[in-house]
C-alpha cells in the first residue's frame, strides 16, 4: 500500500479491486431522449412524402426502410440536424436534451434506459469508461453531459463515495500522497475517460483515413464505433501497462452495451474476429438492450485467457 495518511476520504481498498471497463451507448441505453430524427414518410393513400420526426428507438426500426422513409431532400446532415452541436447562446442541444431526459426519469415520469444503473455504479466506483454513441457532437459536450449525470443522478453520499475511490485510485496506482480539491479530482477522472460521438466529422475523417476510402452513410456508425471501441481497449490497456498493473494478474473485463440490435450483431462480430484475438486476455461483454422486457439486456460473453499478452 501507499505512504498515504490513514484517512476517510481516501478509499486505498480500490488497489485491489480487478480491472472492469465500460463503453455506453447514449441514446434508449443510458437514457431515453427527446431528440429527434427528421425524415420523410411516404403516404400510403396517395404516395405523397412528408416529414415526420422520429425517435431514435423508432429510427432504428425503419432506417433501412428505404420505400417508406427517407432522408429530407436526401440529404442526411439535414435528418440528424438535432445531433450535432449548433451555435447555441447558452448550452448544446444534447445537454439540454440530456437535462430533460434526466429530470423526466428522476421525477418518476420514465423509467430509466437499461445501462442508466450501470453507469451511475461505474461513476460510483470511478471506474473508467467511454461514451461512445451516433451522434455527431464534440466530445466535451458528452463530458459536460457525463457531468450533469454526476450532478444530477448521484446522491451526496455516492459523491462522497466516488471521491474516496477517485483518490484511492490515484494513491494506489499514481503513487499520488498529497490531493486536489474534489472539483481537481473529478476533472482529472472524467479526463482519463473517451467521449466518442462518432458522425462527428473530426472522428469521421480520422475513420476514413483508417479505411482509406469512403464508408457508406447507412454502414458509417456501425464502422465507426469499431474504432471507438478499439481505441478505448487500447487505451485502457495503456494505463494497466503504465501503472505495472499488468504484472498484477487480474481479471480484466470490458463491457459493450447498445440499444440496437445491429450494432450489437456488429460489435460482437468485431470483438470475436479482432479484437478477441489481438487481446486474448480481456474479457468483452455485450449487452444488447434492445429489448425493453430485459431489464438488464441480453448478456454475451467473449473470454481471453488471464495471460494479458502484454
Amino acid at each position: 500500500m501507499p505512504d498515504v495518511p490513514d484517512r476517510k476520504d481516501v478509499n486505498l481498498r480500490v488497489g485491489e479491486r480487478d480491472f472492469k471497463y465500460y463503453i455506453f451507448d447514449w441514446d434508449d441505453n443510458i437514457l431515453h431522449m427527446p431528440t429527434r430524427i427528421h425524415l420523410e414518410y411516404r403516404r400510403p393513400e396517395d404516395g405523397v412524402w412528408v416529414p415526420r420526426k422520429v425517435s431514435t428507438s423508432f429510427y432504428a426500426m425503419v432506417r433501412n426502410d428505404t420505400e417508406h422513409y427517407r432522408a429530407p431532400g436526401g440529404n442526411w446532415e439535414n435528418a440528424f440536424i438535432e445531433f450535432q452541436d449548433q451555435d447555441q447562446p447558452c448550452e448544446s442541444k444534447f445537454l439540454t436534451d440530456t437535462r430533460t431526459a434526466l429530470l423526466r426519469v428522476l421525477s418518476g415520469e420514465v423509467p430509466p434506459a437499461p445501462s442508466f444503473e450501470t453507469l451511475r455504479e461505474t461513476l460510483r466506483e470511478g471506474r473508467l469508461f467511454a461514451i461512445v454513441t451516433a451522434r455527431g457532437h464534440e466530445p466535451e459536450s458528452l463530458r459536460r453531459a457525463v457531468e450533469l449525470f454526476i450532478e444530477t443522478v448521484l446522491t451526496s453520499d455516492e459523491k462522497r463515495e466516488m471521491l474516496r475511490n477517485l483518490r484511492g485510485y490515484r494513491a494506489c496506482f499514481d503513487g499520488v500522497t498529497e490531493f486536489g480539491t474534489d472539483a481537481e479530482e473529478l476533472d482529472y477522472y472524467l479526463s482519463l475517460n473517451r467521449y466518442h460521438a462518432v458522425t462527428n466529422p473530426k472522428f469521421r475523417t480520422w475513420v476514413e483515413s483508417q479505411t482509406k476510402g469512403e464508408i457508406d452513410r447507412a454502414k458509417l456508425s456501425e464502422r465507426a464505433k469499431q474504432f471507438a471501441i478499439r481505441d478505448f481497449v487500447e487505451h485502457v490497456i495503456h494505463i494497466i501497462t503504465k501503472i505495472g498493473g499488468n504484472q498484477l494478474n487480474r481479471p480484466v473485463s470490458v463491457g459493450f452495451s447498445d440499444d440496437d440490435i445491429r450494432n450489437v450483431e456488429v460489435v460482437e462480430h468485431y470483438i470475436r474476429d479482432e479484437l478477441g484475438k489481438r487481446f486474448p486476455g480481456i474479457k468483452f461483454c455485450v449487452y444488447d438492450t434492445s429489448d425493453p422486457a430485459l431489464t438488464d439486456g441480453r448478456k454475451v460473453i467473449v473470454s481471453g485467457q488471464l495471460d494479458l499478452g502484454f
